[in-house]
């Protein structure tokens, strides 16, 4: 094998190579339609590492046939950005290429530096492009950030790294073609989901397994690759699961009968199975919202409240920070006081809702806009419940094949004791009313 990397051997060249960000590359969007036209402004690319932001500035320059020049934030500063700025007027000069300058993790470039782009990038002598995995709105520079163009980089898809996969696989002139490997469906899942969006991991990863691979077999080719070979590639355990198959619900069930039992330790400990093999972390979140009005209700209100938040929270930090978000709120719905009532209550409502049908609504709570509706009976003997102390007024709501029904019964636990309490009150308050009328 090659001293160069496998991920950069196979850094496509051109489009047709790339895979991916089909959002800005597919037909008619924003990067395909600059690049059929020749012409590409100053961007920022902000995406995940591993998404092509690199690639994609490279094959920018080629096909515009401009100067590429890339270098580091990390490494470089303001001395070497002159040297490029004299180079890109030499070039101007004497009608050479036009400059390209890729500034690699450019949100390390400090206040300063970053001002040293701006009067380059407005003269039009250098086209920027910025890669960023920070969120530029912090970490760019308003008058830079004004002047360039961001576009946001997906991390990849199951889709496109398995098209990574196969083509490192079988490209015998830059890939791993000549050694005829094959793989274990177990193992490529295991590569993909370890890989976590980023095709450069997936392919470092796969190097490595390849090379455990071929020195365990003497004739070097007709390897495979299986499971055991990429857990030692990567140095960790793949964890059985299947986001699509059983396991994926014995974890989940686990999961939520640990809130339900009000246990936040073993409710931490499945949360953490599952994030570590690789569950979506938005279907834990939703998970939680459910169960905040399934298994808490009114007797916390503020649960429901709490895991919409930790999704928001989730989304605007990402992984890892984001997951304590997820954690917290796995705790407090545990510890939470529960009920189920409302869901009982809804359950029994929509039973009855689907048995009677379309029972009509009673005259006096329906509504009337219209002359024509107030005079055939809509909204007649209606009493407005703020005219009445305690705004409370003794008059039917619903059909009278239900006059009767009770579907709501709150518990003695947590807020709902205080629901409860207010409604034992009103309905005592009531039952008095209709004593005194003679009811």
């Amino acid at each position: 094998m090659t001293q160069i990397p496998l991920a950069e051997r196979l850094r496509p060249k051109d489009l047709d190579e790339f895979v991916g960000q089909g959002h800005l590359l597919n037909q008619d969007k924003i990067l395909n339609t600059l690049l059929d036209r020749g012409t590409i402004p100053s961007l920022i690319l902000w995406g995940p590492p591993g998404c092509g932001k690199t690639t994609l500035a490279r094959i920018f320059a080629r096909r515009v046939e401009a100067n590429f020049v890339s270098f580091s934030a990390v490494l470089s500063g303001v001395k070497e950005l002159r040297v490029v700025i004299d180079d890109s007027k030499e070039n101007t000069k004497y009608n050479g290429p036009h400059t390209i300058l890729f500034v690699d993790e450019i949100h390390r470039f400090n206040k300063a530096q970053q001002d040293a782009f701006l009067p380059h990038v407005e003269s039009g002598l250098i086209t920027l492009i910025g890669a960023t995995t920070e969120n530029p709105s912090f970490e760019i520079i308003p008058p830079l950030l004004s002047r360039c163009r961001v576009l946001v980089l997906n991390p990849l898809d199951k889709e496109a790294l398995d098209a990574i996969l196969n083509r490192a696989l079988t490209d015998t002139e830059r890939g791993l073609g000549g050694l005829e490997l094959s793989i274990e469906t177990e193992a490529r899942e295991c590569l993909i989901q370890r890989s976590d969006g980023d095709g450069r991991t997936l392919l470092n990863n796969l190097e490595i397994a390849a090379e455990l691979a071929v020195s365990a077999r003497p004739e070097g080719k007709g390897a495979t690759i299986t499971i055991a070979l990429i857990e030692e590639a990567i140095q960790q355990k793949a964890l059985r699961y299947d986001k699509s198959g059983e396991e994926h619900y014995n974890l989940i069930s686990a999961f939520h009968k640990s809130l339900r039992g009000s246990d936040p330790d073993a409710a931490l400990y499945w949360m953490a199975r599952m994030l570590a093999a690789g569950e979506d972390p938005h279907y834990i979140a939703r998970r939680m919202v459910r169960f905040a009005s399934e298994d808490v209700g009114n007797a916390d209100p503020q649960a429901l409240t709490l895991a919409i938040d930790a999704l928001k929270t989730y989304d605007f930090l990402g992984p890892p920070e984001g997951e304590l978000a997820l954690a917290q709120a796995a705790v407090y719905l545990a510890t939470a006081p529960k009920s189920n009532a409302v869901y009982v209550a809804f359950g029994e409502s929509q039973a009855d809702a689907r048995k009677f049908g379309t029972l009509p609504v009673p005259m006096h709570i329906r509504n009337a806009p219209t002359k024509l509706m107030k005079e055939i009976g809509y909204g007649k003997d209606y009493r407005y419940a703020h005219d009445y102390p305690e705004a409370l007024v003794d008059q039917g709501y619903f059909p009278s094949e239900l006059r009767e029904r009770v579907y709501y019964r709150p518990t003695n636990r947590g807020h709902e004791c205080v629901i409860k309490e207010r409604l034992d009150k009103w309905r005592k308050i009531l039952a008095q009313r209709r004593s005194h009328k003679g009811i």
